[in-house]
């Protein structure tokens, strides 16, 4: 082989195998701080109008479209830049990764919920949320999660609130 055939042989290779690292490795997208995260994991919705589709694609039909801002949703797939979420009611779809932020928030389940102002029951009650309600998620330390909903800030304790795993470490 001629010295230029090797030289194009050997560019021919570097570009093959870059090529086949950037599919392999995705670039962080702008809805999410790092898409090699673990599966599942928790996340809220980027806009008040997101199209939740059948499949992974946008020639899936739209089965839902979901109308709450920073509402949490898991994801427990993913595909090319297409996220299979789920929400706390148990609906499920598509969505493309742009649609959803790391934005932590969580939603109030089962009854109606104290707010302490310390985490800890023997704390003053700062305030009552209602189940249904949507809250930012600041902080967890054991048992209880700081959260924040309409400019009141309390402790909640963890299994009271969907958005969060049991043993998961939030800061």
């Amino acid at each position: 082989m001629s010295r230029r055939r090797h030289v194009a042989h050997f560019l021919g290779l570097c570009f093959a195998l870059s090529a086949a690292l950037a599919v392999r490795t995705p670039l962080a997208s702008a809805g999410e701080a790092d898409p090699s995260e673990k599966l599942p994991r928790f996340v809220s919705l980027r806009s008040d109008q997101v199209n939740l589709r059948v499949g992974p694609g946008e020639n899936y039909p739209i089965q839902w479209v979901l109308t709450r801002k920073e509402m949490p949703v898991e994801i427990i797939k993913e595909f090319e830049h297409w996220r299979m979420i789920h929400d706390w009611q148990g609906t499920e779809g598509w969505v493309h990764e742009r649609m959803v932020s790391g934005k932590r928030t969580v939603v109030v389940k089962g009854a109606v919920r104290a707010l302490y102002r310390l985490p800890d029951l023997a704390s003053n009650v700062v305030a009552r949320a209602e189940p249904g309600v949507f809250a930012h998620l600041s902080e967890c330390r054991g048992t209880w999660c700081r959260i924040e909903a309409a400019d009141i800030t309390g402790w909640v304790q963890r299994n009271e609130v969907w958005g969060v795993y049991p043993d998961e470490a939030v800061q």
